[in-house]
């Protein structure tokens, strides 16, 4: 079975602009078929609570779909503010793609 993997590379402040564009991409690659979502936020630099919304809304739009959503590469602040949030809880996630490869793809 092939599964269709994409990649959303983030940047920046996620903000409530940038949740809503970051809600648009993920819908439309949803509606694309993707199987899995994989959000690097290797260069996100801050998250404010409309941009945590955002990634929830996006986690609940991958749901729907039946599809499986994952962060990589979140710094050690917005690593801090998952933890704060319980977010961590929500949404797995890895050091880098090498990792998301290694223990995502690899089992398929």
């Amino acid at each position: 079975m092939h599964l269709n993997v994409k990649v959303l590379e983030l940047s920046g402040i996620l903000d409530g602009i940038r949740g809503n564009q970051l809600r648009r991409e993920v819908s439309d690659i949803l509606a694309d078929g993707a199987d899995i979502l994989l959000l690097d936020m290797k260069e996100v630099k801050f998250i404010d609570s409309s941009g945590l919304g955002a990634l929830v809304s996006a986690m609940q739009m991958a749901r729907t779909s039946n599809a499986k959503l994952f962060v990589c590469s979140i710094s050690d602040q917005v690593r801090m503010l998952f933890e704060l949030t319980k977010m961590d809880r929500i949404f797995q996630s890895f050091a880098d793609q090498d990792e998301f490869n290694r223990q995502v793809l690899a089992i398929q």
